[in-house]
């Protein structure tokens, strides 16, 4: 069974300018993994509820290439939708986080990453059905002619934006949470971040601002989640 979303994979052209990126958003350190991979250096960014892995590939534009899961059991990730899944038993991110404490806030961390696809009950049957990821939302969404669906676990959720005039499945951008996004967006500015208004969000009672730089070229949203 998936118990939580471990890791979201990221591909980058350079490494060291990613890094930069995101500790400016995040406040926090990317710490760059000792030795290499067949596709190139890789460095891991812990946030409050998940690890952000980016891989440097020199493609010119970024993109989030998969999804490492933490599961408790043996679950089968063979799919026919093309998106990129793997499992892990957390312990490596476990022994990361406890080799690289990090004094600063975790108030930071992704509140949902973003799955456009063509097909909504594919992803029902690979999300809910074969991985055992709680389906939480499920409704049509006439405005822009498709179907949305909410996959959440470990506090991160998967929504997923069905639209048949989709003709490749993949994850296509973040959105990361701060209980105080005033305080938040003021110190982007001030650090040179260019961001949106804040506004209200879509659902009643958070607020958002979108991202325009230092979010690694990928769409990307800042969210105030509503108060509990």
């Amino acid at each position: 069974m998936v118990v939580a979303f471990d890791r979201i994979t990221i591909t980058v052209a350079d490494l060291a300018t990613a890094c930069n990126e995101l500790k400016v958003l995040t406040g926090k350190e990317a710490r760059i993994l000792p030795g290499t991979t067949a596709s190139g250096r890789v460095a891991w960014l812990a946030l409050s509820n998940t690890t952000l892995e980016l891989v440097e590939t020199g493609d010119a534009e970024s993109a989030i290439s998969a999804l490492v899961l933490a599961v408790d059991a043996a679950v089968d990730l063979n799919n026919s939708m093309g998106v990129s899944l793997s499992a892990t038993d957390g312990k490596a991110t476990e022994q990361f986080r406890a080799d690289f404490p990090d004094s600063s806030t975790d108030a930071i961390g992704v509140d949902h990453v973003v799955l456009r696809c063509n097909d909504g009950q594919d992803c029902i049957d690979l999300f809910g059905t074969q991985l055992g990821i709680r389906l939480a939302l499920d409704q049509d969404v006439p405005e822009w002619g498709g179907r949305m669906l909410f996959f959440r676990t470990g506090k991160l959720t998967l929504e997923v934006l069905a639209n048949e005039n989709t003709e490749v499945n993949h994850f296509w951008g973040l959105t990361f949470f701060n209980a105080d996004l005033d305080a938040w967006h003021n110190s982007l500015t001030e650090a040179g971040v260019e961001v949106s208004a804040v506004r209200d969000g879509r659902k009643p009672g958070t607020r958002v601002a979108s991202l325009k730089s230092h979010c690694l070229g990928l769409p990307a949203l800042l969210l105030q989640p509503a108060p509990r």
